[in-house]
């Protein structure tokens, strides 16, 4: 399975000395070293592993449990790409193990189930959905605040544009203007920053299953 690095999205020369200066930091076991990788995917395994099994603290637990993995074998890895794999790997295999000794599962448990009961491709969609979404919190920031703000409403607080509108003092052709212009500025600035095709693939599902 292929895995694209987001850091490798904005990265240099220096970002890419960096990374090699960390893998071999990594490789021979030193201090900050582990505090380095997980700041880089701690984030996105926890959205990544709450996703699969519905449960934040569970998640939180696996996600902990794959880093000690990680940090076991830690002679063993050449690349950033590497760890990354091996972290998506071992938190998949760790949410399947655990939705399995479920006595009883949710709807969406038993649907995320039989996803990666089923295979990889939908994992690697999973994953670069989570990738996508990381990229896209930091592109948030830097919105306009009025955009900002109505874009977290209907994407992520699943509010109605009429609701928006009530809520914020504005006319629904103003909310609609504010979220399509929105849109329009993170497509731009995602398209910047060199994402790959699969990755605004998953940009534009996102915005059009809201």
């Amino acid at each position: 399975m292929e895995f694209i690095s987001i850091s490798s999205l904005t990265m240099g020369a220096k970002g890419k000395q960096d990374e090699q200066y960390w893998i071999e930091a990594f490789k021979k076991g030193e201090d900050g070293s582990l505090s380095y990788f997980f700041k880089l995917h701690h984030k996105s395994l926890c959205y990544f592993a709450t996703r699969l099994v519905q449960h934040k603290l569970e998640a939180e637990d696996i996600v902990a449990e794959c880093f000690v993995k990680l940090w076991d074998r830690h002679k063993d890895f050449q690349t950033e790409g590497n760890i990354k794999a091996f972290l998506y790997i071992s938190c998949r295999n760790a949410c399947l193990n655990h939705l399995k000794q479920l006595k009883t599962r949710s709807t969406a448990q038993q649907g995320y189930f039989a996803q990666l009961s089923d295979g990889e491709e939908t994992i690697l969609m999973e994953i670069i959905e989570t990738e996508v979404l990381a990229i896209l919190n930091k592109e948030i920031d830097h919105l306009p605040e009025n955009y900002k703000e109505v874009f977290k409403l209907i994407y992520f607080d699943q509010k109605r544009t009429d609701e928006i509108a009530g809520l914020l003092g504005l006319s629904v052709q103003t909310v609609r203007n504010y979220k399509s212009r929105a849109i329009d500025l993170l497509k731009t600035s995602m398209l910047k920053k060199g994402i790959s095709t699969a990755q605004m693939l998953a940009f534009l599902m996102f915005i059009s299953n809201k």
